[in-house]
């Protein structure tokens, strides 16, 4: 191609390609001769939706054209995100959706990988069979999504399948055997396995828990392959709850095909939901329309509410502070004017809980399950703004807070070996959070996993 055309179509100059065109009518047709890159691959990698309609309008036949690199103008263009381009050039024909460039990818292959979602929105509108199409290594753009790790996209194509009554594309293999959560469950994918394992979006009966790949091995077996610590007892739940084995175990004769346990064939039989669990459904989390975003803004604004809520004690105990002294002498001198109706105050100093006085185990009992509400929320909050920016002044911030908060629990216990106890607590408990939570979890994911064992293999 001429480079003065190259510049033009980079630079979106519709105007100095009238010009050529003008001087010499032949000069599309030559590029056209020529073949690899034409002025509408320029166009729709630099994102000039003017000078793309106008090469569509002087020459269609540009849509269809491949490039040296295996992809046609619409791939271009749905790979860089440019979706009013990509409603451009669906305005020539819209079977372009299917054509095949490099590896047989199309270009809502392409969109999926880049997670251009409004353009994989756009090409399933335009081409309801797109979704079907596989590349050469017979990926779907259900595999692709998940090997690009792109989870929004990928919830897009599970909501086009559900309204197209296609979900049995979810049980497609490519080249090795692998379905989609084969792949999910080989990367440690939780949010795409609790997703399609769930029931919230798509009926678990129409997931295969055990298929084989080419190997010979399940999606359970994939997990035990490849082992890390990250997410693998969640994910291990997940499978082993909806009913998922190892391959070993689908060869097993206990396990033969008629006679093999399945945990979704029970819900067949179930009695039909009334409208006041369905009214709950509707108001539990939604993996379709409830982003993770917005889980954990809310979360935080709820965390936020508790940390509040506990801090509070620490500023005003249960029933308030002793605003007089009561010496044990005063007590005594006192108690001989006192009638037979009231009874003695307990020796107490200004400043002091009233209730540590009355009932100081209690108090204490209080203070120690307040504490651990505390300290737990200041944990979330560090977990939820784990990627927000001027991290080392919120740090400072809620260190501040803590300190505080320990400072002022301290400082209204009575002057006794409690108190240091009280203080030592305060001291240890941030730093033990995190520690004991994740303790807690594992030894829950493990009694969980083991119970699921059992369960399966009394069945």
């Amino acid at each position: 191609m001429d480079q003065r055309l190259f510049n033009a179509a980079w630079n979106g100059d519709v105007d100095h390609l009238l010009k050529e065109i003008e001087a010499n009518p032949t000069t599309l047709h030559t590029v056209a001769l020529e073949g690899g890159e034409n002025p509408l691959h320029i166009a729709c990698l630099a994102g000039h939706l003017n000078f793309t309609a106008t090469v569509v309008k002087l020459r269609q036949q540009f849509s269809w054209e491949l490039n040296q690199d295996g992809f046609s103008p619409l791939h271009i263009a749905a790979a860089c995100g440019h979706g009013e381009i990509v409603k451009e050039l669906l305005k020539v024909d819209l079977n372009l959706c299917l054509i095949e460039g490099k590896d047989r990818k199309i270009p809502l292959h392409l969109a999926v990988i880049k997670g251009n979602v409004e353009v994989v929105k756009e090409l399933l509108l335009s081409s309801l069979d797109s979704i079907e199409c596989t590349t050469a290594q017979g990926e779907t753009s259900l595999h692709l999504a998940v090997k690009n790790c792109q989870f929004k996209a990928f919830q897009v194509l599970i909501h086009h399948l559900k309204q197209s009554n296609k979900e049995d594309l979810l049980n497609s293999k490519d080249f090795h055997g692998n379905t989609i959560l084969h792949l999910a469950v080989c990367r440690k994918q939780y949010e795409v396995v609790e997703f399609l394992l769930n029931g919230l979006v798509i009926s678990k009966e129409k997931i295969e828990l055990n298929p084989l790949n080419k190997s010979g091995l399940t999606p359970l077996d994939m997990l035990h392959m490849f082992h890390t610590e990250a997410g693998d007892g969640e994910i291990a739940e997940i499978l082993i709850q909806t009913g998922a084995l190892e391959a070993r175990n689908l060869q097993s004769p206990a396990y033969t095909p008629e006679e093999r346990p399945n945990r979704h064939d029970t819900r067949v039989h179930e009695r039909p939901r009334s409208s006041a669990e369905k009214l709950l459904d509707y108001f539990k989390y939604n993996n379709l329309n409830d982003s993770p975003s917005n889980v954990r803004n809310t979360l935080l604004v709820i965390v936020i509410l508790i940390t509040a809520a506990t801090y509070q004690p620490a500023l005003s105990p249960p029933g308030g502070f002793w605003q007089d002294d009561s010496l044990p002498s005063m007590v005594n001198n006192s108690s001989s004017s006192i009638t037979s109706k009231t009874t003695a105050t307990k020796p107490h100093t200004a400043g002091q809980a009233i209730m540590f006085t009355n009932n100081p185990i209690a108090l204490s009992i209080f203070l120690f399950t307040n504490s651990v509400g505390f300290y737990t929320s200041l944990y979330m909050i560090f977990l939820l703004t784990k990627a927000f920016p001027l991290r080392i002044e919120l740090y400072i911030l809620v260190i501040a807070l803590s300190s505080t908060y320990s400072t002022s629990m301290s400082a209204f216990a009575p002057d006794n070996f409690a108190k240091y106890i009280f203080i030592a607590i305060s001291i240890i408990l941030p730093f033990m959070m995190p520690v004991t939570i994740k303790v807690l979890r594992n030894y829950l994911n493990k009694r969980r996993i083991a119970s699921a064992d059992t369960s399966q293999e009394r069945v």
